[in-house]
């Protein structure tokens, strides 16, 4: 058992995520950045998708009850291990007894404490992530939950340590065209693309939220609602883009005007309020 002695804003149980029930309404969601998820659970041996703690911001404190094996990935913290700061992206056993405090990270938002063996706690729709717009699977954690620790088939790795993500600012992401691009007008196609953007405040794991001069529509009927994916963009009527993370809902009622790939949803996921961020077209809209 690992014991949560302190949450920060938001420690969540994640994984993967839970594919294969839009059907039925069940949005995938799972760790906002896969990334440091597989990287933390790479450094202590697991399979990449077993179940980690997300830190949103720092403040987490652990303990522990028996010897094991741990790894913060993610972005760029410091680790204070009984009092002694340590660096993060590297695997640090604690001995019964040791506390683990994950620092607010100096760049980023978002970390991934992972534990050789998986947070083992059950699983729901074959996923162990809470997802809080549905309000499926684990509970935010709060001080003095208890959590069970699982075992893996993995021998220990021989890396070390991982590389610490970059902080590009702006960060700069890929954009392909989406099935509702020609909603916008063409100028507003070219802006969407030119602009450095800035990350608002009302910003979280449904979707980051971006502040700007609102984009025109060429289009301006209603839509009927439309299957939504990670990365997807989409204009509301305000004019300012959104881009959906990994609680998206599993539809949208107004158009989707772009798409951010897989590996580009995990940096954006890094992003705090005020940040900026520019889109590129990686093909003609």
């Amino acid at each position: 058992m690992i014991i949560i002695e302190q949450t920060g804003p938001l420690a969540l149980i994640e994984d993967l995520g839970r594919s294969g029930y839009a059907h039925l309404g069940v949005p995938p969601s799972g760790a906002a950045d896969r990334h440091g998820l597989r990287a933390a659970n790479r450094l202590v041996g697991n399979p990449e998708g077993f179940a980690a703690i997300e830190v949103l911001h720092g403040g987490l404190v652990v303990s522990t009850e028996r010897p094991i094996w741990a790894a913060v990935a993610g972005a760029t913290t410091t680790l204070v291990i009984n009092a002694r700061p340590d660096a993060s992206h590297h695997a640090v056993h604690l001995r019964p007894g040791d506390r683990l405090e994950v620092r607010a990270p100096t760049a980023g938002l978002r970390n991934y404490l992972a534990v050789r063996g998986g947070i083992d706690v059950p699983p729901v729709l074959g996923s162990r992530s809470a997802d809080l717009l549905s309000g499926l699977g684990p509970a935010p954690l709060q001080p003095g939950t208890r959590l069970p620790v699982g075992r893996t088939p993995l021998p220990f790795p021989h890396i070390g340590l991982v590389r610490t993500p970059p902080s590009d600012d702006p960060l700069e992401v890929a954009l392909t065209p989406g099935p509702r691009t020609d909603w916008l007008t063409p100028k507003a196609v070219q802006i969407l693309a030119d602009r450095v953007w800035t990350v608002s405040n009302d910003s979280d794991r449904t979707g980051v939220r971006l502040q700007g001069a609102p984009l025109g529509r060429r289009v301006t009927a209603e839509l009927p609602s439309e299957g939504i994916i990670r990365g997807a963009v989409q204009v509301p009527p305000s004019g300012l883009p959104l881009i959906f993370g990994s609680d998206h809902p599993v539809t949208g009622g107004y158009p989707v005007v772009g798409v951010v790939p897989a590996a580009d949803c995990d940096r954006i996921a890094q992003l705090r309020p005020g940040d900026g961020l520019r889109l590129r077209w990686r093909a003609s809209p």
